[in-house]
Protein backbone atom coordinates (compact mmCIF):
# COMPACT_ATOMS: atom_id res chain seq x y z
CA UNK A 1 0.00 0.00 0.00
CA UNK A 2 1.44 3.38 -1.06
CA UNK A 3 2.53 5.93 2.09
CA UNK A 4 -0.27 7.86 3.22
CA UNK A 5 0.26 11.40 4.33
CA UNK A 6 -2.38 14.52 4.47
CA UNK A 7 -2.48 17.28 2.59
CA UNK A 8 -1.97 20.64 4.41
CA UNK A 9 -4.67 22.75 2.15
CA UNK A 10 -7.87 22.46 1.24
CA UNK A 11 -9.12 20.93 -1.97
CA UNK A 12 -12.06 21.84 -3.82
CA UNK A 13 -14.39 19.27 -6.14
CA UNK A 14 -17.68 19.87 -7.35
CA UNK A 15 -21.09 19.62 -5.25
CA UNK A 16 -22.37 18.14 -7.97
CA UNK A 17 -20.79 16.47 -10.18
CA UNK A 18 -23.88 14.68 -12.14
CA UNK A 19 -24.79 15.58 -15.35
CA UNK A 20 -22.21 19.08 -15.09
CA UNK A 21 -18.48 17.23 -15.77
CA UNK A 22 -15.90 19.39 -16.15
CA UNK A 23 -18.33 22.66 -16.41
CA UNK A 24 -19.51 22.42 -12.61
CA UNK A 25 -20.02 25.24 -11.19
CA UNK A 26 -20.80 24.97 -7.18
CA UNK A 27 -17.60 24.03 -5.60
CA UNK A 28 -17.20 23.79 -1.88
CA UNK A 29 -14.25 23.22 0.62
CA UNK A 30 -14.13 19.56 1.76
CA UNK A 31 -11.25 20.34 4.33
CA UNK A 32 -8.12 18.22 4.18
CA UNK A 33 -7.56 15.10 1.65
CA UNK A 34 -6.21 11.76 3.41
CA UNK A 35 -4.71 10.30 1.20
CA UNK A 36 -1.19 11.40 -0.88
CA UNK A 37 -3.32 10.49 -4.48
CA UNK A 38 -4.90 13.86 -3.72
CA UNK A 39 -1.72 15.64 -4.35
CA UNK A 40 -2.32 14.78 -8.06
CA UNK A 41 -6.09 17.45 -7.84
CA UNK A 42 -3.87 20.24 -6.60
CA UNK A 43 -4.61 22.23 -9.56
CA UNK A 44 -7.90 22.24 -7.72
CA UNK A 45 -6.59 23.85 -4.86
CA UNK A 46 -7.58 27.14 -4.17
CA UNK A 47 -3.53 28.03 -4.60
CA UNK A 48 -4.14 27.54 -8.39
CA UNK A 49 -6.86 29.13 -9.64
CA UNK A 50 -9.20 27.48 -12.33
CA UNK A 51 -10.47 29.37 -15.41
CA UNK A 52 -13.73 28.63 -16.37
CA UNK A 53 -16.39 30.49 -18.23
CA UNK A 54 -18.96 32.39 -16.31
CA UNK A 55 -21.48 35.56 -16.54
CA UNK A 56 -21.98 38.33 -14.30
CA UNK A 57 -25.22 40.03 -13.63
CA UNK A 58 -25.29 43.63 -11.80
CA UNK A 59 -28.86 43.96 -10.23
CA UNK A 60 -29.24 47.39 -9.29
CA UNK A 61 -33.07 47.09 -7.33
CA UNK A 62 -35.30 49.24 -5.90
CA UNK A 63 -33.59 48.93 -2.31
CA UNK A 64 -30.31 46.89 -2.92
CA UNK A 65 -27.94 45.86 -5.57
CA UNK A 66 -26.14 42.51 -5.94
CA UNK A 67 -23.36 41.06 -8.35
CA UNK A 68 -24.29 37.40 -8.95
CA UNK A 69 -22.02 35.15 -11.35
CA UNK A 70 -23.26 32.28 -12.92
CA UNK A 71 -22.39 29.00 -14.48
CA UNK A 72 -24.00 27.94 -18.28
CA UNK A 73 -27.02 26.17 -16.18
CA UNK A 74 -27.92 29.23 -13.97
CA UNK A 75 -26.11 27.96 -11.18
CA UNK A 76 -24.55 30.71 -8.96
CA UNK A 77 -21.02 30.59 -8.87
CA UNK A 78 -20.48 33.71 -6.70
CA UNK A 79 -22.35 36.40 -5.43
CA UNK A 80 -22.25 39.33 -2.89
CA UNK A 81 -25.24 42.27 -2.15
CA UNK A 82 -25.58 45.18 -0.44
CA UNK A 83 -28.94 47.14 0.72
CA UNK A 84 -28.86 51.22 0.05
CA UNK A 85 -30.96 53.87 2.06
CA UNK A 86 -33.59 55.06 1.15
CA UNK A 87 -35.45 58.62 1.54
CA UNK A 88 -38.75 59.76 2.38
CA UNK A 89 -38.54 63.31 2.91
CA UNK A 90 -42.10 63.87 2.37
CA UNK A 91 -45.38 61.74 2.37
CA UNK A 92 -45.75 60.42 -0.84
CA UNK A 93 -41.93 60.94 -1.88
CA UNK A 94 -39.17 58.14 -2.50
CA UNK A 95 -35.67 59.33 -3.43
CA UNK A 96 -32.31 57.26 -3.76
CA UNK A 97 -28.76 58.69 -3.99
CA UNK A 98 -27.48 57.68 -7.67
CA UNK A 99 -23.94 57.87 -6.21
CA UNK A 100 -24.95 55.73 -3.04
CA UNK A 101 -26.18 53.43 -5.73
CA UNK A 102 -23.19 53.35 -7.75
CA UNK A 103 -20.84 52.69 -5.02
CA UNK A 104 -22.98 50.04 -4.30
CA UNK A 105 -22.76 48.55 -7.41
CA UNK A 106 -19.36 48.50 -7.58
CA UNK A 107 -18.13 47.16 -3.85
CA UNK A 108 -20.63 44.41 -5.05
CA UNK A 109 -18.78 43.35 -8.23
CA UNK A 110 -15.41 43.35 -6.09
CA UNK A 111 -17.06 41.39 -3.27
CA UNK A 112 -18.45 39.01 -5.48
CA UNK A 113 -15.00 38.68 -7.28
CA UNK A 114 -13.31 38.08 -4.04
CA UNK A 115 -15.87 34.86 -3.30
CA UNK A 116 -15.29 33.54 -6.90
CA UNK A 117 -11.27 33.49 -6.20
CA UNK A 118 -12.11 31.73 -2.58
CA UNK A 119 -14.48 29.07 -4.88
CA UNK A 120 -11.24 28.52 -6.78
CA UNK A 121 -12.26 30.57 -9.63
CA UNK A 122 -9.74 33.46 -11.94
CA UNK A 123 -11.42 36.24 -12.02
CA UNK A 124 -10.87 36.53 -15.67
CA UNK A 125 -13.11 33.35 -15.41
CA UNK A 126 -15.98 35.83 -16.26
CA UNK A 127 -16.38 36.52 -19.85
CA UNK A 128 -19.17 39.40 -19.82
CA UNK A 129 -21.30 41.03 -17.55
CA UNK A 130 -25.05 42.55 -18.05
CA UNK A 131 -27.10 44.74 -16.06
CA UNK A 132 -30.36 45.01 -14.94
CA UNK A 133 -32.30 47.78 -13.06
CA UNK A 134 -34.99 49.10 -11.52
CA UNK A 135 -36.88 51.07 -14.59
CA UNK A 136 -38.61 54.27 -13.91
CA UNK A 137 -36.64 55.86 -11.56
CA UNK A 138 -35.08 59.21 -12.99
CA UNK A 139 -31.67 60.27 -12.34
CA UNK A 140 -30.22 63.52 -13.44
CA UNK A 141 -26.65 64.49 -13.38
CA UNK A 142 -24.08 67.49 -14.93
CA UNK A 143 -21.79 66.06 -18.36
CA UNK A 144 -19.28 68.65 -17.48
CA UNK A 145 -18.24 67.71 -14.08
CA UNK A 146 -20.47 63.94 -13.86
CA UNK A 147 -21.95 64.17 -10.50
CA UNK A 148 -25.88 63.82 -9.49
CA UNK A 149 -27.60 67.23 -9.67
CA UNK A 150 -30.18 65.90 -6.91
CA UNK A 151 -31.54 62.64 -5.37
CA UNK A 152 -33.34 60.47 -7.93
CA UNK A 153 -36.89 60.22 -7.77
CA UNK A 154 -38.15 56.36 -7.34
CA UNK A 155 -40.52 54.78 -9.93
CA UNK A 156 -42.91 54.65 -6.88
CA UNK A 157 -42.78 58.24 -5.84
CA UNK A 158 -46.30 60.25 -6.27
CA UNK A 159 -44.99 63.63 -5.43
CA UNK A 160 -45.87 64.33 -9.63
CA UNK A 161 -49.51 64.53 -9.22
CA UNK A 162 -50.28 67.94 -9.57
CA UNK A 163 -47.29 67.59 -12.55
CA UNK A 164 -49.40 64.94 -14.08
CA UNK A 165 -52.72 67.46 -13.65
CA UNK A 166 -51.21 69.86 -15.44
CA UNK A 167 -49.99 67.67 -18.79
CA UNK A 168 -53.42 66.49 -19.04
CA UNK A 169 -54.93 70.17 -18.47
CA UNK A 170 -52.26 71.07 -21.43
CA UNK A 171 -53.87 68.05 -23.46
CA UNK A 172 -57.28 68.82 -23.11
CA UNK A 173 -56.28 72.36 -23.56
CA UNK A 174 -53.98 73.21 -25.82
CA UNK A 175 -53.17 69.90 -27.65
CA UNK A 176 -50.43 67.28 -28.65
CA UNK A 177 -48.77 68.94 -31.90
CA UNK A 178 -48.11 65.30 -33.54
CA UNK A 179 -47.55 66.77 -37.22
CA UNK A 180 -46.17 70.26 -37.77
CA UNK A 181 -49.16 72.45 -37.50
CA UNK A 182 -51.17 68.70 -36.59
CA UNK A 183 -52.57 69.19 -32.56
CA UNK A 184 -54.91 66.20 -31.11
CA UNK A 185 -56.78 67.48 -28.02
CA UNK A 186 -58.99 66.49 -25.42
CA UNK A 187 -59.17 62.81 -25.82
CA UNK A 188 -57.64 62.78 -28.89
CA UNK A 189 -54.87 64.23 -27.42
CA UNK A 190 -54.84 61.07 -24.38
CA UNK A 191 -55.30 58.53 -27.62
CA UNK A 192 -52.18 60.04 -29.48
CA UNK A 193 -49.63 60.05 -26.64
CA UNK A 194 -50.70 56.13 -25.77
CA UNK A 195 -50.12 55.53 -29.25
CA UNK A 196 -46.71 57.09 -29.97
CA UNK A 197 -45.11 55.93 -26.28
CA UNK A 198 -47.58 53.13 -25.51
CA UNK A 199 -48.08 54.62 -22.11
CA UNK A 200 -50.81 56.79 -20.30
CA UNK A 201 -49.69 60.02 -19.22
CA UNK A 202 -48.69 58.70 -15.02
CA UNK A 203 -46.67 59.41 -12.38
CA UNK A 204 -45.32 56.44 -12.80
CA UNK A 205 -42.67 57.22 -15.63
CA UNK A 206 -39.57 58.77 -15.91
CA UNK A 207 -40.07 62.06 -18.66
CA UNK A 208 -42.94 63.12 -15.58
CA UNK A 209 -40.00 63.12 -12.74
CA UNK A 210 -37.72 64.81 -14.91
CA UNK A 211 -39.99 68.24 -15.64
CA UNK A 212 -40.75 67.79 -11.74
CA UNK A 213 -36.73 67.99 -11.58
CA UNK A 214 -36.59 71.35 -13.71
CA UNK A 215 -39.72 72.84 -12.26
CA UNK A 216 -38.69 72.39 -8.32
CA UNK A 217 -34.43 71.50 -8.71
CA UNK A 218 -32.60 75.37 -9.52
CA UNK A 219 -29.63 73.35 -10.23
CA UNK A 220 -31.39 71.21 -12.37
CA UNK A 221 -33.26 73.98 -14.04
CA UNK A 222 -30.19 75.36 -14.86
CA UNK A 223 -27.97 72.71 -16.51
CA UNK A 224 -31.29 72.20 -18.88
CA UNK A 225 -31.32 76.27 -20.39
CA UNK A 226 -27.28 75.69 -19.88
CA UNK A 227 -27.44 72.48 -22.08
CA UNK A 228 -25.12 70.69 -19.54
CA UNK A 229 -28.00 68.10 -18.20
CA UNK A 230 -28.07 64.46 -18.67
CA UNK A 231 -31.18 62.63 -17.68
CA UNK A 232 -30.89 59.01 -17.48
CA UNK A 233 -32.55 55.93 -15.68
CA UNK A 234 -30.64 53.74 -13.82
CA UNK A 235 -29.02 51.19 -16.00
CA UNK A 236 -27.86 54.64 -18.44
CA UNK A 237 -26.00 56.13 -14.84
CA UNK A 238 -24.43 52.79 -13.89
CA UNK A 239 -23.04 52.24 -17.46
CA UNK A 240 -22.03 55.96 -17.60
CA UNK A 241 -19.38 55.13 -14.47
CA UNK A 242 -18.00 52.16 -15.28
CA UNK A 243 -17.28 53.28 -18.97
CA UNK A 244 -15.45 55.90 -17.72
CA UNK A 245 -17.66 58.80 -16.54
CA UNK A 246 -16.09 61.94 -17.36
CA UNK A 247 -13.09 60.11 -18.83
CA UNK A 248 -14.88 58.48 -20.91
CA UNK A 249 -18.76 59.70 -21.43
CA UNK A 250 -20.59 57.41 -22.77
CA UNK A 251 -24.30 58.48 -22.42
CA UNK A 252 -26.95 55.30 -23.75
CA UNK A 253 -30.10 53.83 -22.53
CA UNK A 254 -31.28 50.26 -23.04
CA UNK A 255 -34.35 49.82 -25.51
CA UNK A 256 -36.74 48.55 -22.74
CA UNK A 257 -36.09 50.97 -20.58
CA UNK A 258 -36.40 53.97 -22.92
CA UNK A 259 -39.78 52.88 -23.41
CA UNK A 260 -40.73 53.48 -19.42
CA UNK A 261 -39.69 57.05 -19.89
CA UNK A 262 -43.00 58.33 -21.75
CA UNK A 263 -40.43 59.85 -24.47
CA UNK A 264 -40.08 56.55 -27.07
CA UNK A 265 -41.70 56.41 -29.85
CA UNK A 266 -42.79 52.67 -29.28
CA UNK A 267 -43.12 51.50 -33.34
CA UNK A 268 -39.71 53.52 -34.45
CA UNK A 269 -37.81 52.60 -31.29
CA UNK A 270 -36.12 56.34 -31.13
CA UNK A 271 -36.66 59.75 -28.80
CA UNK A 272 -40.51 61.20 -30.45
CA UNK A 273 -39.96 64.63 -31.16
CA UNK A 274 -43.93 65.51 -30.68
CA UNK A 275 -43.28 64.49 -26.68
CA UNK A 276 -40.17 65.73 -26.33
CA UNK A 277 -42.42 68.72 -27.88
CA UNK A 278 -45.32 68.89 -25.58
CA UNK A 279 -42.52 68.04 -22.31
CA UNK A 280 -40.78 70.77 -22.94
CA UNK A 281 -37.35 68.81 -23.07
CA UNK A 282 -34.42 69.22 -24.80
CA UNK A 283 -33.34 66.03 -26.98
CA UNK A 284 -29.68 66.91 -26.18
CA UNK A 285 -30.36 65.60 -22.42
CA UNK A 286 -31.07 62.54 -23.85
CA UNK A 287 -29.47 58.93 -23.97
CA UNK A 288 -28.58 57.47 -27.42
CA UNK A 289 -31.24 54.13 -27.53
CA UNK A 290 -29.18 50.81 -27.50
CA UNK A 291 -30.43 47.14 -27.73
CA UNK A 292 -30.52 44.81 -25.35
CA UNK A 293 -27.47 42.86 -26.15
CA UNK A 294 -24.47 44.35 -27.51
CA UNK A 295 -21.18 45.00 -26.32
CA UNK A 296 -21.28 48.62 -25.70
CA UNK A 297 -17.72 49.11 -24.21
CA UNK A 298 -15.41 47.31 -21.28
CA UNK A 299 -15.28 47.97 -17.81
CA UNK A 300 -13.15 50.61 -17.38
CA UNK A 301 -11.71 50.32 -13.44
CA UNK A 302 -12.22 47.76 -10.56
CA UNK A 303 -12.18 43.96 -10.31
CA UNK A 304 -13.67 43.49 -13.68
CA UNK A 305 -11.87 45.82 -15.68
CA UNK A 306 -11.47 45.42 -19.01
CA UNK A 307 -14.59 42.65 -19.03
CA UNK A 308 -16.96 44.10 -21.77
CA UNK A 309 -20.68 45.19 -20.63
CA UNK A 310 -22.89 43.08 -23.19
CA UNK A 311 -26.51 43.09 -21.53
CA UNK A 312 -28.80 45.89 -20.58
CA UNK A 313 -32.36 45.73 -19.82
CA UNK A 314 -35.12 47.00 -17.45
CA UNK A 315 -35.73 44.41 -14.40
CA UNK A 316 -39.11 42.95 -15.73
CA UNK A 317 -37.85 42.30 -18.99
CA UNK A 318 -34.90 40.82 -17.25
CA UNK A 319 -37.54 38.76 -15.20
CA UNK A 320 -39.35 38.11 -18.64
CA UNK A 321 -36.06 36.64 -20.54
CA UNK A 322 -35.00 35.07 -16.89
CA UNK A 323 -38.11 33.33 -17.79
CA UNK A 324 -37.71 32.21 -21.09
CA UNK A 325 -40.71 33.69 -21.97
CA UNK A 326 -40.19 34.84 -25.18
CA UNK A 327 -42.11 33.52 -27.60
CA UNK A 328 -45.60 34.95 -28.12
CA UNK A 329 -48.04 33.91 -25.27
CA UNK A 330 -46.38 33.32 -22.98
CA UNK A 331 -45.92 35.46 -19.41
CA UNK A 332 -44.35 36.31 -16.17
CA UNK A 333 -45.09 37.84 -12.72
CA UNK A 334 -42.37 39.05 -10.31
CA UNK A 335 -43.29 39.95 -7.17
CA UNK A 336 -41.05 42.35 -5.43
CA UNK A 337 -41.84 45.37 -3.59
CA UNK A 338 -44.08 46.14 -6.29
CA UNK A 339 -45.54 43.15 -8.62
CA UNK A 340 -45.38 43.42 -12.82
CA UNK A 341 -46.90 41.10 -14.93
CA UNK A 342 -45.42 41.05 -18.53
CA UNK A 343 -47.33 38.82 -21.19
CA UNK A 344 -45.19 38.59 -24.74
CA UNK A 345 -47.16 39.48 -27.37
CA UNK A 346 -44.29 38.91 -30.52
CA UNK A 347 -42.78 40.95 -32.83
CA UNK A 348 -45.79 43.25 -33.21
CA UNK A 349 -46.86 46.17 -30.45
CA UNK A 350 -50.50 45.27 -29.14
CA UNK A 351 -52.26 48.63 -28.35
CA UNK A 352 -54.33 48.03 -25.03
CA UNK A 353 -57.70 49.43 -24.39
CA UNK A 354 -58.08 48.07 -21.43
CA UNK A 355 -56.00 49.68 -19.34
CA UNK A 356 -52.16 47.94 -19.98
CA UNK A 357 -49.22 49.13 -21.11
CA UNK A 358 -47.62 48.25 -24.47
CA UNK A 359 -43.98 47.90 -23.99
CA UNK A 360 -40.76 46.66 -25.29
CA UNK A 361 -40.31 42.86 -24.05
CA UNK A 362 -36.43 42.87 -25.44
CA UNK A 363 -34.61 43.95 -28.53
CA UNK A 364 -31.51 40.80 -29.09
CA UNK A 365 -29.42 43.32 -30.92
CA UNK A 366 -28.55 46.06 -32.87
CA UNK A 367 -29.98 44.90 -35.95
CA UNK A 368 -32.62 42.60 -34.48
CA UNK A 369 -36.28 42.84 -34.26
CA UNK A 370 -37.81 44.08 -30.98
CA UNK A 371 -40.19 41.49 -29.49
CA UNK A 372 -43.19 43.53 -27.48
CA UNK A 373 -44.94 42.77 -24.27
CA UNK A 374 -48.17 43.62 -22.46
CA UNK A 375 -47.49 44.51 -18.69
CA UNK A 376 -49.47 45.10 -15.89
CA UNK A 377 -47.43 47.31 -12.69
CA UNK A 378 -49.14 46.86 -9.33
CA UNK A 379 -46.94 49.50 -7.43
CA UNK A 380 -47.61 47.56 -3.97
CA UNK A 381 -46.78 43.86 -3.13
CA UNK A 382 -43.94 43.21 -1.25
CA UNK A 383 -44.05 46.47 0.29
CA UNK A 384 -47.66 45.62 1.69
CA UNK A 385 -45.87 42.82 3.97
CA UNK A 386 -43.52 45.12 4.75
CA UNK A 387 -45.45 47.39 5.97
CA UNK A 388 -47.16 44.89 8.17
CA UNK A 389 -43.97 44.15 9.56
CA UNK A 390 -42.13 47.54 9.96
CA UNK A 391 -45.19 50.12 10.62
CA UNK A 392 -47.94 47.92 12.02
CA UNK A 393 -45.66 45.17 14.33
CA UNK A 394 -48.42 42.38 13.18
CA UNK A 395 -45.19 40.14 11.86
CA UNK A 396 -41.62 40.23 13.02
CA UNK A 397 -40.13 38.93 9.25
CA UNK A 398 -41.51 38.97 6.10
CA UNK A 399 -41.95 35.09 5.68
CA UNK A 400 -43.76 35.09 9.01
CA UNK A 401 -47.02 36.39 6.88
CA UNK A 402 -47.04 33.23 5.34
CA UNK A 403 -47.45 31.31 9.01
CA UNK A 404 -49.84 34.08 10.18
CA UNK A 405 -52.49 33.97 6.93
CA UNK A 406 -52.60 30.34 7.46
CA UNK A 407 -54.30 30.03 10.92
CA UNK A 408 -57.59 31.18 9.23
CA UNK A 409 -59.03 29.29 5.78
CA UNK A 410 -60.37 32.53 5.17
CA UNK A 411 -60.08 36.30 5.59
CA UNK A 412 -63.92 36.27 6.48
CA UNK A 413 -64.55 39.34 4.27
CA UNK A 414 -61.61 41.25 5.35
CA UNK A 415 -60.19 43.35 1.93
CA UNK A 416 -57.02 45.13 2.13
CA UNK A 417 -56.85 47.39 -1.31
CA UNK A 418 -53.19 48.54 -1.05
CA UNK A 419 -52.99 51.67 -2.75
CA UNK A 420 -50.02 53.25 -0.68
CA UNK A 421 -49.40 55.56 -3.71
CA UNK A 422 -52.86 55.40 -6.14
CA UNK A 423 -53.24 52.00 -8.00
CA UNK A 424 -51.56 51.46 -11.50
CA UNK A 425 -53.09 48.68 -13.83
CA UNK A 426 -56.03 48.21 -14.75
CA UNK A 427 -57.07 51.27 -12.89
CA UNK A 428 -54.72 54.26 -13.19
CA UNK A 429 -56.13 55.97 -10.36
CA UNK A 430 -53.18 57.84 -8.48
CA UNK A 431 -55.84 59.55 -6.18
CA UNK A 432 -57.00 55.96 -4.80
CA UNK A 433 -56.12 55.69 -1.59
CA UNK A 434 -55.48 52.20 0.83
CA UNK A 435 -58.13 50.96 2.86
CA UNK A 436 -59.33 47.65 4.51
CA UNK A 437 -62.49 46.92 4.74
CA UNK A 438 -65.06 44.34 5.95
CA UNK A 439 -63.60 44.50 9.48
CA UNK A 440 -65.63 43.28 12.23
CA UNK A 441 -65.06 42.58 16.24
CA UNK A 442 -64.14 38.58 14.63
CA UNK A 443 -61.19 40.22 12.83
CA UNK A 444 -58.17 39.00 13.93
CA UNK A 445 -54.65 39.68 12.67
CA UNK A 446 -53.96 36.30 10.88
CA UNK A 447 -57.10 37.65 8.77
CA UNK A 448 -55.09 41.32 8.06
CA UNK A 449 -52.07 39.21 7.08
CA UNK A 450 -54.41 36.68 4.94
CA UNK A 451 -56.03 39.80 3.19
CA UNK A 452 -52.69 41.25 2.36
CA UNK A 453 -52.18 37.90 0.32
CA UNK A 454 -55.53 38.42 -1.13
CA UNK A 455 -54.87 41.27 -2.55
CA UNK A 456 -51.67 40.87 -4.81
CA UNK A 457 -53.66 37.54 -5.78
CA UNK A 458 -56.32 39.89 -7.00
CA UNK A 459 -54.81 43.25 -8.45
CA UNK A 460 -52.86 40.34 -10.37
CA UNK A 461 -56.42 38.66 -11.55
CA UNK A 462 -57.39 42.28 -12.55
CA UNK A 463 -54.02 42.62 -14.57
CA UNK A 464 -54.29 39.12 -16.67
CA UNK A 465 -58.37 39.87 -16.99
CA UNK A 466 -56.87 42.48 -19.01
CA UNK A 467 -54.66 40.91 -20.79
CA UNK A 468 -57.17 38.32 -21.76
CA UNK A 469 -59.36 41.04 -23.57
CA UNK A 470 -56.49 42.77 -25.30
CA UNK A 471 -54.62 39.79 -26.68
CA UNK A 472 -57.34 37.37 -27.29
CA UNK A 473 -55.81 34.63 -25.40
CA UNK A 474 -56.09 32.65 -21.95
CA UNK A 475 -53.53 32.34 -19.83
CA UNK A 476 -53.09 28.82 -18.16
CA UNK A 477 -50.22 29.14 -16.46
CA UNK A 478 -48.37 32.05 -14.83
CA UNK A 479 -44.69 31.81 -14.56
CA UNK A 480 -43.70 33.27 -10.89
CA UNK A 481 -40.08 34.97 -9.66
CA UNK A 482 -39.29 37.61 -6.53
CA UNK A 483 -39.30 37.76 -2.83
CA UNK A 484 -42.92 37.24 -2.02
CA UNK A 485 -43.00 33.66 -4.26
CA UNK A 486 -41.07 31.77 -1.48
CA UNK A 487 -43.95 31.42 0.26
CA UNK A 488 -46.01 28.39 -0.35
CA UNK A 489 -49.50 29.87 1.28
CA UNK A 490 -48.97 33.24 -0.69
CA UNK A 491 -48.84 30.99 -4.28
CA UNK A 492 -51.93 28.70 -3.45
CA UNK A 493 -53.55 32.07 -2.92
CA UNK A 494 -52.85 33.19 -6.09
CA UNK A 495 -53.84 30.12 -8.00
CA UNK A 496 -57.17 29.79 -6.18
CA UNK A 497 -58.04 33.38 -6.47
CA UNK A 498 -56.53 33.47 -10.25
CA UNK A 499 -57.70 30.07 -11.49
CA UNK A 500 -54.72 30.07 -13.04
CA UNK A 501 -51.65 27.35 -12.25
CA UNK A 502 -48.83 29.21 -10.56
CA UNK A 503 -45.20 27.68 -11.70
CA UNK A 504 -42.14 28.85 -9.75
CA UNK A 505 -38.39 27.51 -10.26
CA UNK A 506 -36.30 26.60 -8.14
CA UNK A 507 -33.53 29.48 -9.05
CA UNK A 508 -35.81 32.49 -9.05
CA UNK A 509 -33.68 35.01 -9.61
CA UNK A 510 -34.60 35.40 -12.95
CA UNK A 511 -33.96 39.71 -13.13
CA UNK A 512 -30.48 39.12 -12.99
CA UNK A 513 -30.68 35.79 -14.88
CA UNK A 514 -32.18 37.55 -17.84
CA UNK A 515 -29.23 40.18 -18.35
CA UNK A 516 -26.74 37.35 -17.98
CA UNK A 517 -28.39 35.93 -20.81
CA UNK A 518 -28.94 39.15 -23.02
CA UNK A 519 -25.06 39.19 -22.43
CA UNK A 520 -24.03 35.80 -22.92
CA UNK A 521 -25.95 35.88 -26.06
CA UNK A 522 -24.18 39.49 -27.14
CA UNK A 523 -20.50 37.42 -27.53
CA UNK A 524 -22.58 34.18 -27.92
CA UNK A 525 -21.09 32.60 -24.28
CA UNK A 526 -21.81 29.00 -24.05
CA UNK A 527 -23.79 28.92 -27.69
CA UNK A 528 -26.78 31.04 -26.34
CA UNK A 529 -28.28 32.95 -28.64
CA UNK A 530 -31.62 35.25 -27.22
CA UNK A 531 -32.99 34.50 -31.10
CA UNK A 532 -32.93 30.94 -30.86
CA UNK A 533 -34.53 30.19 -27.65
CA UNK A 534 -33.68 26.22 -27.59
CA UNK A 535 -29.96 27.39 -27.07
CA UNK A 536 -31.25 28.07 -23.31
CA UNK A 537 -32.70 24.65 -23.02
CA UNK A 538 -30.83 23.58 -20.21
CA UNK A 539 -30.56 27.12 -18.39
CA UNK A 540 -32.48 26.98 -14.77
CA UNK A 541 -34.76 23.61 -15.32
CA UNK A 542 -34.64 21.99 -12.17
CA UNK A 543 -36.80 21.63 -9.47
CA UNK A 544 -39.96 23.77 -10.82
CA UNK A 545 -43.35 23.69 -8.64
CA UNK A 546 -46.41 24.24 -9.94
CA UNK A 547 -49.75 25.22 -7.91
CA UNK A 548 -53.05 24.52 -9.43
CA UNK A 549 -55.88 26.10 -8.31
CA UNK A 550 -57.92 24.18 -5.44
CA UNK A 551 -61.07 27.06 -4.44
CA UNK A 552 -64.38 25.84 -5.98
CA UNK A 553 -65.33 28.84 -8.36
CA UNK A 554 -68.84 30.22 -7.07
CA UNK A 555 -66.14 30.62 -4.29
CA UNK A 556 -63.29 32.78 -6.00
CA UNK A 557 -66.30 34.95 -8.25
CA UNK A 558 -67.87 35.79 -4.97
CA UNK A 559 -64.92 37.02 -3.65
CA UNK A 560 -63.73 38.84 -6.77
CA UNK A 561 -67.05 40.19 -6.79
CA UNK A 562 -66.08 41.59 -3.23
CA UNK A 563 -62.68 42.91 -4.43
CA UNK A 564 -64.14 45.07 -7.40
CA UNK A 565 -66.17 46.65 -4.58
CA UNK A 566 -62.89 47.35 -1.94
CA UNK A 567 -61.66 48.78 -4.83
CA UNK A 568 -64.48 51.38 -6.08
CA UNK A 569 -64.52 52.47 -2.44
CA UNK A 570 -60.80 53.26 -3.05
CA UNK A 571 -60.88 55.23 -6.24
CA UNK A 572 -60.56 59.13 -5.98
CA UNK A 573 -59.71 59.84 -2.09
CA UNK A 574 -56.96 62.41 -2.73
CA UNK A 575 -57.48 63.72 -6.12
CA UNK A 576 -54.81 65.95 -7.36
CA UNK A 577 -56.22 69.69 -8.76
CA UNK A 578 -56.09 70.38 -12.18
CA UNK A 579 -54.17 73.65 -13.56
Amino acid sequence: MLGLRRVPYPLLRPARVVRRGIGASKYKYLGTWPTAGACLLHQYSSMTLKQGGFVGSLDCGTTSVRFIVFDQYADIVAQHQIEFPQYYPHPGWHEHDADEIQTASETCIDEAMKDLEAEGWARDSVKVIGITNQRETAVAWDRKTGKPLCKAIVWDDARTKTTVAHFKHKLRTEGIEVEPGVFKKGEEGVDAVAKISGLPISTYFSAIKMCWMIDNYPEVKKAHEEDSLLFGTVESWIVYNLLGGVQNPTHITEVTNASRTLLMDIDTLSWSTPLLKFFGLRPSILPKIVSSSEVYGHVHHGALKGVPIGGLVGDQQGALVGNKCLKKGEAKCTYGTGAFLLFCTGAEPVKSVNGLLTTVGYQAGKNAKPVYALEGSIAVAGSAIKWLRDSMGIIKSASDVNTLAAQQPSSSGVYFVTAFSGLLAPYWDPGAGGLIIGLTSYTTPSHIARATLEANAFQTRAVIESMKLDSKVDLKHLKVDGGMTNGDVAMQILADLGGFGVVRPEMRESTALGSALLAGSAIRLFGWDIEKPETLDHVNTRGSRTFEPAMKEEDRERMWHGWQKAVERSKGWDEAPDE
